[in-house]
C-alpha cells in the first residue's frame, strides 16, 4: 500500500470512530447521571475500546501531517491553521484526561470525568468542522482509494 492510500485510509477510518467516540462520550454521560452502575460500566468500556482506536488513528493522521506543524514555524499560525492547531491541542487535553481516567480514577462522577466530557465536546465541535471543511478531498479519496475512480480510471 502506498503513502498516499495509507494517509487516506487513516483519514477514512478516522471519520466513524471519531463519531463512536462522541456517541459513547454522550451516553456514558447521560448513563453517569442515572442510577443503573452497569448501565455506565457498559459505556464506560465501549466509550474506552472506541476512543484508544481513536487515539491510535489520530496520532497516525498528526504523525502523517507532521510537515504541516513543521511549517507553522516559517509559515506561522494564521487563518485555518489556528483552527488545527486548536483541534490538535484539545485533542492532546482528551487524550491525556482520559487516559488519566483510565489509569488513576475510579467510578462514576469524577470531577477529572467532567472535564473530559467538556473537553470532548470542544473536540467534537472543532473535529466535525475540520472535516467538513475537508470533504470534497474525503470524497476524491473514496473515488480513487475505494472505489478504484480516478487518475484515468473508469
Amino acid at each position: 500500500m502506498n503513502r498516499n492510500r495509507f494517509i487516506y485510509l487513516t483519514d477514512l477510518l478516522l471519520v466513524p470512530v471519531f463519531v463512536l467516540s462522541f456517541y459513547t462520550g454522550v451516553e456514558l454521560h447521560i448513563a453517569g447521571e442515572g442510577t443503573d452502575h452497569e448501565v455506565w460500566h457498559n459505556w464506560a468500556v465501549f466509550h474506552t475500546i472506541v476512543s484508544l482506536l481513536f487515539m491510535v488513528l489520530g496520532i497516525v493522521h498528526v504523525k502523517s501531517h507532521w510537515g504541516w506543524y513543521k511549517g507553522l514555524k516559517m509559515i506561522g499560525c494564521k487563518g485555518k491553521r489556528k483552527v488545527v492547531l486548536l483541534l490538535s491541542v484539545l485533542f492532546l487535553l482528551a487524550v491525556v484526561s482520559g487516559l488519566s481516567l483510565i489509569l488513576f480514577v475510579d467510578g462514576v462522577n469524577s470531577a477529572m470525568g467532567l472535564w473530559h466530557y467538556r473537553i470532548g465536546i470542544f473536540v467534537s465541535v472543532f473535529g466535525v468542522l475540520h472535516v467538513l471543511k475537508r470533504k470534497r478531498i474525503l470524497y476524491k479519496g473514496v473515488r480513487m482509494h475505494v472505489l478504484g475512480k480516478g487518475k484515468g480510471r473508469k
